[in-house]
């Protein structure tokens, strides 16, 4: 079951680890996409830690760790693809991250309260 932050972060469990997205809603906010700067595969990230870096023709905008654990894998398609972004919010994924601690993704918004939270 997907899960969101109040960031427009979705979070897909995978395993032990959790994929993390933006949510259509954030790609339509940011426009066009145009450069992705992802994290380096193995770094520790505190909850809150700044480690992306979104730049669209409107803006710069970051990601930032919805929880604490180790980024395990990045989305290298970005590089080169950014725009991917804004054809397939759901599906470019940014980081793959193993949480410091299990079950640390149940107390995230479900689609409904994500829905309600963007009206």
């Amino acid at each position: 079951m997907l899960r969101y932050t109040e960031n427009h972060e979705w979070l897909r469990p995978e395993g032990d680890e959790l994929v993390v997205g933006i949510t259509d809603h954030a790609a339509e906010q940011l426009g066009d996409v145009v450069f992705i700067d992802l994290p380096e595969v193995g770094r520790e990230v505190a909850a809150g830690d700044e480690i992306v870096v979104i730049e669209s023709v409107k803006a710069a905008s970051e990601i930032t760790a919805p929880l604490a654990g180790t980024i395990t894998a990045v989305n290298d398609v970005l590089g080169t693809d950014p725009g991917s972004v804004n054809t397939d919010a759901m599906g470019a994924w940014f980081f793959r991250i193993k949480p410091a601690e299990a079950g640390a993704a149940d107390g995230f918004m479900d689609e409904a309260g994500y829905q309600a939270l963007i009206g």
